[in-house]
């Protein structure tokens, strides 16, 4: 298990009254499920303790991963709603369009009709369906060139109407599945994290204290970690270095991109908007946003992938240094690059 409870440099000496296991999912859920006294073996309370904020460390990295869906569904469902209104004009347009052409075809008929009777093949042309008729080469040769060009293309604006309507049948059901995932991923994120709110709450005070010292700490209190005058790899992502460390200190809130608050692909992809960049809002799109660099040539502004699933992203500032939004109740704050396994580094 990843642990995803971080601890900044300048807090370390925090640690000294906590005890961090990594104990897998199930060995945690199995302590938490025993009386307290009873949670280890050898009648020590404080294993009991460490198995459960592991089981919120845990809750935490479940919590992120499902914000990330959160995040891209609710970005689909954006796209889906500025699609479906564009083929819905559209249709509209072609409709009107679709009117027109028929009341020329109308004004012909009733012209005919004044002059003595209908004829055939411009009833033929007001029908719904005039394309079985069309396909007779005899019926083109009993009307002029003009009134067949006419019903051709009232064919084919039907034809268009037709595709641009069954197009937007298929958008609206694909919106409304996307309405469903987001619903049901926030449901998820919220469920997670109010699991993670009982055991921390169920822990006895002073744990609870000194799981907050260790690992959330609040980014303006913590002196500026030297960055070793690394030099960015554009002036765009000299701006957004700047944007990133100027949001240190600032709350996270899971499914918000700033610029009061922030998940960790929000962070990165509100930074690189101040620098006039548009970067995609998850993390697992961001790992694809740029050129592929190795860690060891990571520059100021790169961005820093973290899991194998790429749950979870940072901006790379400089001397082995990330900012990044760590999860719910911790602020956005300097961390090492290697806090946890690096998947890839980004540069925009």
């Amino acid at each position: 298990m990843v642990s995803h409870r971080r601890t900044s440099q300048h807090s370390q000496t925090a640690l000294a009254g906590v005890t961090v296991v990594s104990a897998a999912l199930a060995t945690a859920a199995a302590a938490l499920s025993a009386p307290p006294a009873a949670a280890d073996p050898a009648g020590h309370p404080g294993a009991g303790r460490a198995a459960a904020t592991a089981r919120v460390d845990s809750l935490y990295v479940q919590a992120e991963r499902a914000t990330e869906k959160y995040n891209a569904a609710r970005d689909r469902t954006r796209e889906l709603r500025h699609e479906v209104a564009a083929l819905q004009d559209r249709t509209a347009r072609a409709q009107e369009r679709v009117n027109r052409m028929r009341g020329r075809l109308g004004a012909l008929a009733a012209a005919q009709y004044r002059s003595g009777g209908v004829d055939p093949t411009v009833r033929l042309m007001l029908s719904e369906r005039p394309d079985t008729y069309l396909e007779k080469a005899s019926a083109l040769d009993r009307i002029g060139s003009g009134q067949a060009a006419d019903l051709r293309g009232l064919r084919a604006a039907q034809r268009r109407l037709e595709q641009q309507r069954r197009e937007a049948t298929r958008k609206l059901a694909e919106l409304e599945t996307s309405r469903k995932a987001v619903a049901r991923h926030k449901k998820d994120v919220q469920g997670r994290l109010a699991t993670a709110r009982r055991l921390l709450h169920a822990l006895p005070k002073g744990d609870r204290a000194a799981y907050a010292r260790a690992s959330r700490s609040d980014g303006h209190r913590e002196a500026v970690p030297d960055l070793g005058g690394a030099v960015p790899s554009s002036g765009r992502a000299a701006a957004a270095v700047a944007a990133v460390r100027a949001a240190v200190g600032s709350p996270y809130a899971w499914g918000s991109s700033g610029p009061s608050s922030f998940d960790c692909s929000g962070l990165t992809q509100w930074a690189y908007g101040r620098a006039g960049v548009s970067l995609p809002r998850t993390s697992q799109a961001q790992r694809g946003a740029g050129r592929q660099v190795p860690l060891s040539q990571a520059r100021p502004g790169d961005l820093v992938i973290y899991r194998g699933d790429a749950s979870h992203v940072g901006m790379y500032v400089g001397n082995g240094q990330v900012v990044h939004a760590p999860y719910p109740g911790a602020r956005v704050r300097y961390d090492p690059v290697g806090m946890m396994p690096v998947s890839a580094v980004t540069r925009p």
